[in-house]
């Protein structure tokens, strides 16, 4: 039986990490450390600080939000 495609944000993991060069983790705690910022505020973090593209950014800021309620 063939594994489900991956949907969502986490969809961008795997662009996300080839394109930068990092481990999601390591992006997805760079979020957090950021927290309680907005979700537009993290994006901007991340595309200002870490050149990171919007769609991207826009990805992982809402894969940590919906993991992370606050």
């Amino acid at each position: 039986m063939a594994d489900k495609p991956i949907k969502g944000p986490a969809s961008y993991f795997p662009s996300i990490e080839k394109t930068y060069g990092r481990p999601v983790a390591e992006w997805q705690a760079l979020v957090r450390s950021h927290l309680p910022a907005r979700h537009m505020e993290l994006v901007a973090i991340l595309k200002k600080d870490h050149g990171m593209g919007h769609g991207h950014a826009n990805a992982l800021v809402a894969f940590v939000l919906s993991q992370d309620p606050e």
